[in-house]
């Protein structure tokens, strides 16, 4: 009696074996280590333990997303490294991380191309296959696009024209080179200056001038200095999130349609706290002496054409061409 149970368990063990172990695999908690530069207590990072929570839920804590904020996984180069490498696996990155990435998104922020949030809606949906193609070539899956803000001019004197920058020494990092090659062949007074170091400069009096997202003048307290703010858009500032081709590839396939989605809800939202942001850092702003340079037509067009004047150099170059035709191209729709 006892050999014969002793055989049918053995027989269920090997017939069921193949099931067990899909279970068990199945019940496998896939991890995956997102990397952020934004502070935990900002509208990007409820946005991720967001995502985090409702990646878990969605999964049945199958996927469970681990948010690294505040940079402690260190700045954007050191992320992407490590996202080769796979020590992470996700990450959050500004236009300049992207850069790095797929050259051609930079060329969303070619200054003065797209001009309001509307265009750049239409543009990003209509070019987003394009893009995330690039990126996906480099080995990355996208999971999230991120707008962070329109890039403005901040500056001691006040600035309405070309002429106005072109006499004042404009702070560039070394993190974004297309948008300084677009700058110096338009003949600005370009000194490369560390994000951390700008106030010690403003102060020195070696720079007079940044251009930087009203929320980030905010935070970094430049407008103290440079207290003119011209209404000029000069470019969006874009980012994304992003996962490795390998962590994407451990997630079962019946969950990834859902993370998707997910992310893209998460995009949303967070467009929508970026713009109310912007408005609050600009009313704080005007509350503590800033000085806003308001645009005229004729004026913004005179930044239009200066920067159409030297295009002909930058593309293929310093702007990826066929993209640029391709934004120009829905822009056209857009404006006729």
């Amino acid at each position: 009696m006892k050999k014969t149970l002793f055989l049918l368990i053995a027989a269920f063990c090997f017939l069921f074996s193949p099931v067990i172990s899909h279970l068990a695999a199945q019940k496998k908690t896939v991890t995956i280590k997102l990397a952020s530069l934004a502070p935990e207590n900002t509208p990007w990072g409820a946005a991720l333990n967001k995502m985090a929570a409702d990646w878990s839920a969605a999964t049945g804590g199958a996927v469970k997303l681990v948010v690294y904020h505040n940079g402690v996984a260190g700045g954007e180069s050191d992320v992407l490294r490590k996202l080769r490498l796979n020590q992470i696996q996700a990450a959050v990155f500004t236009s300049a991380g992207m850069n790095l990435i797929s050259p051609d998104i930079i060329t969303l922020s070619c200054p003065f191309l797209i001009r309001t949030d509307y265009e750049l809606d239409v543009v990003l949906g209509k070019l987003r296959t394009k893009l995330e193609d690039g990126i996906n070539k480099a080995g990355f899956v996208t999971l999230a696009w991120s707008k962070v803000g329109w890039v403005r001019f901040f500056s001691r004197k006040p600035v309405y024209v070309p002429a106005d920058m072109k006499k004042q020494k404009l702070a560039v990092g070394n993190d974004m080179p297309s948008l300084n090659d677009a700058f110096r062949t338009m003949g600005y007074q370009l000194v490369e200056t560390n994000l951390s170091d700008v106030l010690v400069s403003l102060n020195s009096g070696s720079i007079d001038a940044v251009f930087q997202s009203p929320v980030n003048a905010a935070v970094s307290q430049v407008f103290g200095i440079a207290k003119n703010m011209s209404t000029l858009r000069i470019a969006p500032f874009m980012g994304a999130i992003v996962m490795n081709r390998a962590a994407w590839r451990s997630i079962p396939n019946e969950y990834k349609g859902t993370l998707m989605n997910i992310g893209r809800e998460i995009e949303n939202q967070n467009d929508e706290n970026v713009r109310k942001m912007e408005d609050d850092a600009v009313e704080a702003m005007l509350k503590n002496g800033l000085i806003i340079n308001e645009c005229t037509p004729d004026q913004e067009q005179e930044w239009i054409n200066d920067v159409n004047r030297v295009m002909p150099q930058l593309l293929g170059k310093t702007f990826n061409k066929e993209i640029y035709d391709d934004i120009q191209s829905v822009l056209e729709q857009i404006r006729n």
